[in-house]
């Protein structure tokens, strides 16, 4: 993406605008604006891309071609979402659309979840009776859950889950985006989010402890 020099004064004068201000002057082809934009957002979206395609190369690829594609169409941005969740919007769906190209999952590990999901997904499984353990697994895990085979398990557990509930998932519970913003970069509403995240979760939840039970 081609950069537009600026000097010190007009990046604070940029930097002190709202998103929405940014993207105004950014519609009038003003670089300097975009980029200010690009860098309060892009080390998320980088997240986000790398959350669901677990490559960097193509988490860069995917970025940066949302970035420009992003540049090109500022007009068809409505202001009716967060400038920041249309963005995530734009990644997501180009990193769907390469994972679909290519017939590829993502994948996550445990270490990628946040505390709510882990709690969610396996303390309430553990309460559940589908395993014991005399701790809390969040706080001081098992060895069992520290073990490569579970960490493959749980990968290819939520690689399983319904594409739907695998990326509702991976926004709210990996990412740690909020119910609002999880709505806004899919384009449905907060109930459905969590409708899905609810049924996500449950799913998970069982095929852990399945997996606990055999073991």
């Amino acid at each position: 993406m081609p950069s537009a020099p600026t000097d010190g004064s007009d990046t604070a004068e940029l930097a002190a605008l709202s998103d929405d201000a940014l993207v105004e002057r950014a519609r009038e082809r003003d670089l300097g604006a975009f980029e200010i934009l690009v860098d309060r957002h892009q080390e998320r979206l980088y997240r986000v891309a790398m959350r669901l395609l677990r490559n960097e190369t193509d988490a860069q690829e995917v970025l940066q071609d949302a970035l420009v594609s992003t540049w090109q169409n500022l007009d068809s941005y409505a202001g009716r979402a967060q400038f920041g969740s249309w963005l995530h919007r734009v990644v997501v769906n180009a990193a769907l659309m390469l994972l679909r190209s290519r017939r590829r999952r993502p994948t996550v590990s445990i270490d990628d979840m946040t505390s709510e999901a882990r709690d969610e997904t396996l303390g309430r499984a553990q309460a559940a009776g589908g395993f014991a353990t005399d701790h809390n697994w969040a706080k001081r895990p098992d060895d069992q859950l520290q073990s490569n085979e579970f960490r493959v398990f749980l990968q290819e557990a939520i690689a399983g889950l319904p594409e739907s509930l695998r990326v509702t998932f991976l926004l709210r519970d990996v990412e740690g985006l909020s119910t609002e913003e999880t709505a806004d970069v899919l384009e449905i509403n907060v109930p459905a989010v969590k409708t899905r995240l609810h049924r996500a979760r449950l799913a998970l939840r069982r095929a852990i402890s399945s997996y606990f039970e055999r073991a």
